[in-house]
């Protein structure tokens, strides 16, 4: 980060009237996106769940009579169940349906598929946006980030550890799946009341263990080996990998505390994801980041309408599939040029 006692230039003036002139701008067109549509969120539910059983009830019958080709379903299974999460995640927002207590009855519901505790998600999920870019405030919803100098100043084994926790196969591989199986159980190091967290875990673990023991006992711990987990497991990697990219992308934008502006960073710092129709559909538009940390209450299914209306935000960070696959390397944040880097980018002794 440059230092932020120097006199800005007259350049560098010039370009943040640009950007808050730029933000405003956008952040008066979004605001014509927000609010939900009930039909459009009961259609959108319904073509969404619906597929979703399916698959599950295809691969359960196929578990129970060894027709193992039936597992290659899991893979659609775990799409939709990207999708549901979507659905869920706007339901967090208060977008998707018309009042506020329909969304979190709805929410609710839905993360017993997704297992993730609906009211400490939420309250997660709100700081992450509250806080997303501001190097002074990280560590929530977002992937574990140091800048160079942080870095550079770790004995050799604390760099041994980050470049672990970085590691794609243990990121994605591993980390994604634990984190929703495993670390949605046990939410340690959260900055909420005992109370406020635990009543959403307990209560959503309580009915997981209902739920999924009588998935259990009518079909068998294999099915639940077999689909159940694998479904969980596909939907962490895919999501995990959407969250990643939709801020881990080389000209991305982070500042201290002090410099840091809501509409700027969530503009600046979320990429728009250009993906082929069929998983831009899949993943609920998410990929359209950029648009959704602008402007949250707009619900997942207008936030490409927003994008068509707008050429100013179709030309923005656009980072096609191909692209994303080079951010893997992105590991470390670079105060001076101002972007994301690799380790092999940076000499230490």
């Amino acid at each position: 980060m440059n230092n932020s006692s120097h006199t800005p230039s007259a350049g560098t003036v010039q370009s943040c009237e640009d950007t808050k002139a730029m933000t405003r701008r956008l952040v008066r067109h979004c605001a014509a996106y927000k609010g939900a549509n009930t039909k459009r969120s009961i259609v959108q539910l319904i073509i969404t769940i619906v597929p979703f059983f399916a698959l599950i009830a295809v691969m359960l019958l196929a578990v129970e009579h060894d027709f193992w080709a039936g597992l290659v379903l899991v893979l659609p299974a775990g799409a939709f169940l990207v999708r549901i999460f979507i659905i869920q995640h706007d339901c967090g927002h208060g977008s998707y349906l018309s009042t506020r207590k329909a969304n979190n009855r709805l929410g609710r519901l839905l993360s017993l598929l997704t297992v993730t505790p609906y009211s400490f998600w939420q309250k997660a999920h709100h700081m992450h946006h509250a806080t997303s870019g501001n190097l002074d405030k990280r560590g929530f919803g977002d992937i574990d980030t140091l800048t160079v100098v942080e870095y550079t100043a770790l004995s050799r084994a604390g760099r041994l550890s980050y470049r672990l926790r970085r590691n794609p196969l243990v990121l994605f591989l591993f980390g994604m799946p634990y984190l929703f199986i495993i670390g949605h159980r046990i939410p340690l190091g959260m900055p909420f009341s005992f109370a406020k967290v635990w009543r959403s875990v307990l209560s959503t673990d309580l009915s997981l263990v209902l739920i999924y023991g009588a998935v259990i006992a009518l079909f068998g711990i294999k099915a639940f080996l077999l689909v159940i987990l694998p479904s969980i497991a596909v939907a962490a990697w895919i999501g995990g990998w959407m969250f990643y990219i939709q801020h881990q992308f080389e000209e991305t934008h982070w500042a201290t505390h002090k410099e840091w502006n809501l509409h700027a960073a969530a503009i600046l710092g979320s990429s728009h994801y250009v993906l082929p129709s069929a998983l831009q559909w899949l993943t609920g538009n998410i990929g359209l980041h950029h648009i959704h940390h602008l402007c949250g209450t707009i619900p997942f299914y207008r936030l490409k309408d927003c994008l068509d209306a707008s050429p100013e935000l179709q030309a923005m960070n656009r980072l096609t599939l191909r692209e994303s696959l080079k951010c893997m390397r992105l590991t470390l944040w670079d105060e001076h040029a101002q972007k994301l880097i690799g380790f092999s980018d940076i000499k230490v002794a």
